[in-house]
């Protein structure tokens, strides 16, 4: 074989793992946001079922806290913009704005039903109504839920992130617009917990 041969075949050689390594890293970057994509979809489900709940709880709250309308009503405002948010970082979970919205709007929601939750206390019957109770069991279970789909939607976003930011495959993340993803976190510690459901 002619040395111009063997250059022309390493060249190629070189060029074509070059492009094999170029096509498994974007396939991987792909598979790696569908997962969270994915992910988010989980999410997703979870809290539609979390505010179909919710005008259920507070209407049959309603009939028994007739002098906390401003709670009430409080709720629903808050169930009201986290369902808008919701639907603005489902239509792309890949927007760290409208992530941090839905945290935002989540957290202020989760706020109100702790209130609701705290001032129900102070009503024997409505702790002892069979369909409080029922809603209740309901609301604690989703958000349970909830928080499990968080935590496999930060695991897929934490792995696709470290497979975006990682050499060489930062090269074909930043060739092909593979921007960062939002992780689901609640930046204030109170707002952590699930609200206090007490029967």
């Amino acid at each position: 074989m002619s040395p111009v041969l063997i250059t022309v075949l390493v060249i190629a050689g070189v060029f074509l793992l070059i492009v094999f390594w170029a096509v498994a890293s974007y396939n991987n970057l792909v598979t790696l946001r569908n997962r969270f994509k994915n992910a988010f979809a989980q999410i997703d489900v979870q809290l539609k079922r979390r505010f179909d709940l919710i005008p259920n709880l507070v209407e049959t709250a309603r009939a028994y806290m007739a002098h906390e309308r401003q709670t009430l009503e409080a709720v629903i405002q808050a169930r009201n913009q986290a369902v808008s948010a919701q639907s603005r970082a489902a239509a792309d979970p890949a927007d760290a704005g409208a992530m941090r919205g839905l945290i935002a709007a989540d957290a202020a929601l989760t706020g109100g039903l702790s209130r609701l939750f705290a001032l129900m206390e102070n009503y024997p019957q409505l702790k002892a109504d069979a369909n409080m109770r029922q809603l209740s069991e309901e609301l604690t279970s989703t958000e349970n839920k909830v928080a499990f789909a968080r935590q496999a939607y930060n695991d897929a976003v934490m792995a696709y992130n470290t497979a975006r930011e990682v050499f060489p495959s930062v090269i074909i993340a930043g060739l092909f617009n593979f921007g960062p993803a939002q992780l689901y976190e609640i930046e204030n510690p109170a707002e952590r917990e699930a609200p206090k459901v007490k029967f």
